[in-house]
């Protein structure tokens, strides 16, 4: 779509080339839902409007995916979505269900928003269940439309008071101040770490104190908890953080503040030998594809340090495991997309050369307190791609 028709394409459309999701006040968001439904009302009593049922929404296709490249080498990159628009509307027998859907998200959130409450998305799955079970079956209805209201009205997923539900935590050589003056110093807790909370409000009035070196980001719970067990960051001087699997937003938010409060500080990710260890990087990397919107917001410069091909000679070839259909399937989706890096594809290529996969854990082949050698080892030596 040609960038003089962004306005006509969009409600709320600013005339700039990458479209993004900006953070509002709830004022702000309760009157874009006021404009939107004055809009469709004014729609549906204009006579000469022929499309009356349709929603205009930012395209979250792959034709309107880009990554936006850093233009220096430790700048951060981010997947970015265009302003080409794809829409909801009534009178398509495959979207009827999915446009009503729009319209009671909004309503859900224009109620929450004027009650100054916040709710995560599997509240809000289980109100729109209770109140409109036609329209709401599974958790991934909430999910997708959550994301057209995002589309639609350009404001971020916490602006409509939806709130993260984190399972991150972090430890090591960091002390957060919150917004009530109490400090926690995440270097005396035990190995279970500080618990990130989902409220991103909380996290970004946080003030960081820390004399660390590096940033770990680790992909599994146990291994963060191998690691914080061993006090990794007593010898080595670094942050220790997890999401415990897939990283959800409260996570990737706190790492991108530190990353920005701490330029310098690199950041690692050690993740499992495998398609989906890669593609949890890539999220952390450059931003999740589904939020393409926000994605830039949490976007952080992560160095891949473990594990990797290189690593191989480190396991016993009785820890190797078949890779299933589902790594199959992560694979084809990353080697399609536009963002994956020649050294990343070069070790997801040989993944699928050998069929085989590795989990960190394997590492214990050589003892439990090897891991954190290996650690400190690969980051002094460099050896990170």
């Amino acid at each position: 779509m040609a960038e003089a028709g962004v306005a006509a394409a969009s409600l709320f459309g600013a005339d700039r080339r990458l479209c993004s999701a900006d953070i509002l006040p709830p004022a702000e968001v309760r009157a874009r839902i006021e404009v939107a439904v004055l809009n469709f009302l004014a729609a549906l009593t204009d006579p000469a409007a022929p499309a009356i049922s349709a929603l205009p929404l930012i395209s979250r296709g792959a034709a309107n995916r880009g990554l936006r490249r850093a233009l220096l080498r430790d700048d951060v990159s981010s997947v970015y979505l265009s302003y080409a628009s794809c829409k909801r509307s009534l009178t398509r027998a495959n979207d009827a269900k999915a446009f009503v859907r729009v319209w009671k998200v909004m309503e859900m959130c224009y109620k929450i928003l004027g009650e100054g409450k916040l709710v995560t998305l599997r509240e809000l799955f289980y109100t729109l269940l209770s109140e409109s079970p036609t329209y709401f079956t599974c958790q991934r209805h909430v999910n997708q439309t959550v994301q057209d209201v995002v589309s639609l009205l350009r404001c971020t997923r916490q602006s409509l008071g939806i709130m993260a539900s984190s399972r991150g935590a972090l430890i090591g050589r960091l002390v957060l101040q919150g917004p009530e003056e109490e400090h926690v110093d995440c270097s005396i807790l035990g190995p279970s770490g500080h618990a990130i909370t989902g409220d991103l409000n909380v996290l970004s009035k946080l003030i960081f104190s820390s004399d660390a070196r590096y940033i770990i980001v680790v992909e599994k719970d146990a291994i963060f908890q191998r690691l914080a067990e061993d006090r990794i960051y007593s010898q080595l001087p670094c942050i220790l953080i997890t999401a415990k699997g897939y990283p959800d937003l409260a996570t990737r938010f706190i790492l991108h503040r530190l990353s920005q409060t701490y330029p310098n500080m690199p950041i690692f990710a050690l993740v499992d030998w495998n398609p989906a260890g890669l593609a949890i990087l890539c999220t952390y990397k450059y931003g999740s594809i589904s939020m393409g919107l926000e994605s830039y917001r949490y976007a952080c410069n992560v160095k891949w340090l473990g594990l990797r091909g290189d690593d191989l000679q480190l396991i016993p070839q009785s820890a190797y495991q078949e890779l299933k259909p589902r790594d199959l399937q992560i694979a084809k989706s990353l080697l399609s997309s536009k963002f994956l890096q020649d050294k990343h594809r070069a070790e997801l290529t040989l993944m699928l050369e050998t069929g085989k996969r590795a989990e960190i854990e394997a590492l214990y082949s050589h003892g439990f307190d090897f891991l954190g050698k290996y650690v400190a080892r690969k980051i002094v030596q460099g050896d990170y791609i």
